[in-house]
C-alpha cells in the first residue's frame, strides 16, 4: 500500500500512518483510476505530484475548464469517470462550466476541488481564495460531497463514483479542505476504510408490460423512424442496436454524437433525409435521445402536421413527457431495453410499408445528389462546403480516427457532411452547444483510445482553448487540428457602421493559427484549397505529431449561427 508514511515508536510499539494525500490516491486507484486532468496549484499540488509518483497518469493543462472538458470526454469515451483536478475558488469556478456541461450531456465525471477551511469560510474571515464551494457546485451536478475527516475519504470517493455513473449519469463534486490532506491516521486503518465500488452502474431491467406496449406501438406504425442520441452511443450497446434495425427494417436518424452506431452509409440511415422523416412519420422510436432543442422540442413545423406518437427509451422516469406525450414510455438503461425489443421482433415481424421505405430512400438519394458538386469544389479560398468535402473524404479512408468538431457554420455544416462509420468517433458541442470543449476533448481522446484525433474547429470556437496546443505538443499527442479561417465569428465581413472599431464579430484579418504550434514545437502548416487541406491532413495523421492546420476560408462564406439562427432575436429597426 501506497499510504503508508512513518513510524513513531508508541509504548514500544511501532505504528505505521498514512495521511490524506495518500488515502485519496490509494481510493482513485483502488476503483480503477488511471488518469487525472487538471491545472496544479494551491493546495493540491503535492497532490499532483504524488498521484504521478503512484502510477496515475496526471494531465496538466493550461485552464481548468478544458481540464474538465477532457474528464468529462473521458467518462463519456470509458463508462467510468472522468477526473478533474483543480485549486480552489477561481480554478474551482474554471472546472465549475465543465461540471455543469458534463451533467447536462450526461457525461460521468468528477471534479475534485481543494477548498479552504470552513471555520474560517463559515465566518467569512477572509482565507485565501475563500468560497462555500460546496454550496455553488450543488446545482450544477447530480451530487457534492465535502469530506472533513481522513477516514471518511474512502466513503467519500466511492460515493461519488457511484453517483457519477448510475441511473443517468453526470457530473459530482469532491470538496477536499486544504486541512485534511495533511491529516494523518493509522495505516492500516486507513486501508480498512477504502471502498472498492462493486456494480457501480447496475443493470435497470424495463418492465415486461412496457416493452410489449413499445412493441404494439411500432408494430402499427405505417411510418416509422427510430432516432438514436448519444445516450445510445454511451450505452456500447453496439450489436444490439445493430440487431434492432436491420431486423425491424426501419429507417434511422442518428443524433450528431450517435453518428457512426450504424454507418451514415447504412442502407436505412435517413440522415440525408432527416427534414422528411421528422416531419412525415407517424410513430418515432427515441433511443438515448431526448425532445430538447435539437430536436424543436418534439413539435412545430419541423415535426409536419402528421399526427405522432412517441416512444421512448431513457434510464431517467421524469424525462418522460418532458415536452410532448410518450404513449409508450420504456425506463431502463439502454441495453436492457433494446434486448427486450429484439426479443419481440421475430421472423414474423411486419416490414415498414414499402412507399415509406421509398419515399425515404428517394428524398435521401436526391439530397445526396444535390449535395455532392458542392463538396467536390476546389476554389481557393475554400468555402465550407469544399473544405469539409475534403475532411468528408479523410474519414472515409480513416473510420478510426476520432473527430472532434465545434464553431457555429463548421459545426452544422460538418454534422451533416462528414460521415461517420464507427460508434463513438464523433465527439462535438452536445446538448448545451458550448463552444471552447475542443482542445479538451481532443486530448482526452487521444489518452483514452491512443486512436489518431482530428479536431475540425471554428476560428472563434478555437479561441476558447487554443493556448492547449502547448499541452497537445507537451504530451506529444496524435492531433490534428484544422482551424476553419474566415476572419470571425459566422464570417469576417461584419462592418461598424459608425467606423472606429471593428465589428464585434471580426477578428484579425488573415491570421496565421499555424504559428501557434509552431511556436510550441508541433507542424503547422497554411492551405488554401481543399487540394492542399487534404494532403496536409493525410500527411498529419500518418505521422501521428501534433500538427495545426490554417484552413483559409472566403471570409464572406458564413451564415449568422448557422441552421440555429432562428435562436438569435430579431430586432425592428427604429425610425429617427
Amino acid at each position: 500500500m501506497s499510504a503508508i508514511l512513518h513510524s513513531i515508536s508508541e509504548n514500544a510499539d511501532e505504528q505505521e500512518l498514512t495521511d490524506g494525500f495518500h488515502l485519496v490516491i490509494d481510493a482513485l486507484k483502488l476503483n480503477g483510476v488511471e488518469t487525472i486532468y487538471g491545472v496544479p496549484g494551491i493546495p493540491i499540488t503535492d497532490f499532483g505530484r504524488m498521484a504521478q509518483a503512484a502510477g496515475i497518469r496526471v494531465i496538466s493543462f493550461r485552464h481548468e475548464q478544458n481540464a474538465g472538458n477532457a474528464a468529462a470526454i473521458a467518462g463519456y469515451l470509458t463508462k467510468k469517470p472522468g477526473i478533474c483536478l483543480t485549486v480552489s475558488a477561481p480554478g474551482f469556478l474554471n472546472g465549475l462550466t465543465a461540471l455543469a456541461n458534463a451533467t447536462t450531456n450526461c457525461f460521468p465525471m468528477i471534479l475534485i476541488s481543494g477548498s479552504s477551511e470552513r471555520e474560517i469560510v463559515d465566518l467569512q474571515q477572509g482565507d485565501y481564495e475563500e468560497m462555500d464551494q460546496l454550496a455553488i457546485a450543488k446545482p450544477l451536478c447530480k451530487a457534492a460531497f465535502r469530506v472533513l475527516h481522513a477516514a471518511d475519504i474512502g466513503i467519500a470517493v466511492a460515493r461519488a463514483i457511484r453517483a457519477a455513473v448510475s441511473g443517468r449519469p453526470g457530473g459530482v463534486y469532491l470538496d477536499l479542505p486544504a486541512k485534511l490532506f495533511s491529516q494523518t491516521m493509522d495505516a492500516k486503518a486507513g486501508e480498512k476504510s477504502l471502498v472498492k465500488v462493486i456494480d457501480a452502474a447496475p443493470a435497470q431491467i424495463p418492465a415486461p408490460s412496457a416493452v410489449k406496449r413499445a412493441l404494439d406501438v411500432l408494430k402499427s406504425a405505417k411510418r416509422p423512424l427510430i432516432i438514436f442520441g448519444k445516450g445510445a452511443a454511451y450505452a456500447q450497446a453496439d450489436d444490439e442496436i445493430r440487431a434492432l434495425v436491420e431486423k425491424s427494417g426501419i429507417p434511422f436518424l442518428q443524433m450528431s454524437m450517435a453518428k457512426g452506431l450504424l454507418p451514415d452509409t447504412h442502407p436505412q440511415s435517413a440522415g440525408a433525409a432527416r427534414s422528411t422523416v421528422l416531419k412525415d412519420s407517424d410513430v418515432v422510436m427515441l433511443v438515448g435521445a431526448r425532445l430538447n432543442w435539437l430536436l424543436s422540442h418534439g413539435k412545430g413545423k419541423t415535426w409536419g402536421d402528421a399526427p405522432k406518437k412517441f416512444i421512448q427509451i431513457d434510464i431517467e422516469p421524469k424525462e418522460m413527457d418532458s415536452n410532448v406525450e410518450i404513449v409508450a414510455p420504456l425506463v431502463g438503461d439502454i441495453g436492457s431495453c433494446v434486448s427486450a425489443l429484439l426479443e419481440g421482433i421475430d421472423s414474423k415481424w411486419p416490414a415498414p410499408p414499402a412507399d415509406w421505405i421509398s419515399t425515404v430512400n428517394a428524398k435521401r438519394d436526391e439530397n445526396i445528389a444535390k449535395m455532392a458538386p458542392r463538396l467536390l469544389k476546389n476554389s481557393s479560398p475554400m468555402d465550407f462546403h469544399g473544405a469539409l468535402g475534403a475532411l468528408r473524404t479523410v474519414i472515409k479512408e480513416r473510420p478510426d480516427a476520432i473527430l472532434v468538431n465545434e464553431g457555429a457554420n463548421t459545426l452544422d455544416l460538418a454534422r451533416g457532411i462528414i460521415d461517420m462509420y464507427q460508434p463513438r468517433k464523433r465527439l462535438d458541442v452536445g446538448t448545451w452547444g458550448v463552444m471552447g470543449i475542443g482542445m479538451g476533448f481532443a486530448v482526452a481522446a487521444a489518452i483514452e483510445t491512443g486512436k489518431p484525433v482530428l479536431a475540425v474547429e471554428g476560428d472563434s470556437a478555437f479561441g476558447f482553448s487554443g493556448m492547449e496546443v502547448e499541452t497537445i505538443c507537451r504530451y506529444n499527442l496524435p492531433v490534428c487540428i484544422v482551424i476553419f479561417n474566415n476572419n470571425g465569428i459566422y464570417r469576417g465581413t461584419d462592418v461598424n457602421p459608425l467606423g472606429g472599431d471593428v465589428a464585434t464579430t471580426v477578428f484579425v484579418a488573415n491570421a496565421r493559427y499555424d504559428k501557434m504550434m509552431e511556436a510550441f514545437g508541433g507542424v503547422g502548416v497554411n492551405v488554401t484549397t481543399p487540394d492542399e487541406l487534404k494532403r496536409a491532413v493525410d500527411t498529419a495523421m500518418d505521422s501521428g505529431r501534433p500538427t495545426l492546420i490554417n484552413a483559409v476560408i472566403d471570409p464572406a462564406a458564413g451564415t449568422e449561427s448557422g441552421r440555429i439562427g432562428n435562436l438569435n432575436p430579431q430586432s425592428v429597426v427604429r425610425k429617427k
